[in-house]
């Protein structure tokens, strides 16, 4: 039942990880490094707060969330392509935008800089009690899960498909990988850089909804406290795979459930927070220094040779 209850935590701490690195990871094959997705994630938490405290409904809620981070990306990809701003520039931008933002209508709107909590929350749909208990250990660790974790799970297997067996996946990785080469084969390369960053706003939106709705039912300012860069990281050390960048995110979340764990046994906070940062840093460090190791050029064989030699 421990191991269960651990599995369940991890769960819980990558969803929101692993679905920031899926939006991340989409548009890298679009060759475009995604920073705004910590922004996307903020609008997309608040949003479905907001909404669900109006509506009473946590379907609309959710949807809502989706689709104002969606909004968020066709403004990056606006900005980006076809205004031609620096995609990093206008990512920080976003980033900014969507924390001041918040605060703002936190402040104007709710009178409460503080966070928007409402007294009464609708609950998202969750795997009912005893439903798996059939299964050994994992069962267990599914059982009150919700529907975004599952959604997340899923969007594993579906952007491995979408990028390798479809033919607009083809198309996205061809306008990444070489845009002369796939202009000159007829592929609309801005519309497919479009797409990446409208799936990506999709994702990130269902990552704030998940942070927000699944457990807390609350926002608070800058409540992603990076897991959109983790998420970025994810992706780096994933070079690029959906695979690899799912494994990488739950070993963000192993180390954020152990971090939970650790509090347990009086070690200083500070040092139990640091934790999933510092597994982020070591990441990003190694997914870079992939990406140099991929893209060095290969030695030729005999080059060192002095002439004559």
């Amino acid at each position: 039942m421990e191991m269960a209850s651990f599995i369940a935590a991890v769960l819980i701490q990558s969803t929101p990880i692993l679905l920031a690195g899926l939006a991340a990871m989409i548009t890298l094959r679009a060759n475009i490094l995604n920073v705004a997705v910590e922004g996307m994630m903020l609008v997309g938490a608040f949003v479905a707060i907001a909404v669900g405290d109006l509506t009473g409904n946590a379907l609309i809620a959710v949807v809502s969330a989706v689709f104002a981070a969606f909004l968020v990306s066709q403004a990056l990809a606006f900005f980006t392509l076809k205004l031609h701003a620096d995609f990093i520039v206008a990512g920080l931008g976003i980033n900014l935008l969507a924390a001041g933002g918040t605060l703002f209508l936190l402040e104007r709107v709710y009178y409460n800089p503080g966070g928007l909590r409402p007294i009464t929350f609708p609950e998202i749909w969750h795997v009912p009690d005893g439903s798996l208990s059939f299964i050994p250990i994992l069962g267990p660790a599914f059982e009150g899960q919700s529907a975004i974790v599952l959604i997340a799970l899923l969007a594993i297997p579906a952007c491995h498909v979408f990028l390798y067996r479809t033919p607009t996946g083809s198309y996205l990785r061809a306008a990444g990988e070489d845009e002369h080469a796939a202009r000159s084969a007829g592929i609309r390369v801005n519309r497919m850089k479009t797409l990446a960053v409208a799936i990506s706003g999709v994702l990130s939106g269902l990552a704030g909804a998940q942070l927000a709705m699944d457990r807390l039912h609350f926002f608070l300012p800058e409540m992603t406290a990076g897991r959109g860069f983790i998420g970025l990281a994810a992706t780096l050390f994933g070079n690029g795979l959906p695979s690899a960048t799912a494994v990488a995110s739950f070993l963000f979340g192993l180390f954020g459930a152990i971090g939970d764990r650790l509090q347990a046994f009086n070690i200083p906070a500070q040092f139990v927070l640091m934790l999933p940062y510092v597994a982020a840093v070591v990441g990003l460090g190694i997914g870079m220094w992939r990406i140099k190791m991929r893209n060095r050029p290969a030695k030729i064989e005999g080059e060192d040779k002095r002439p004559g030699a």
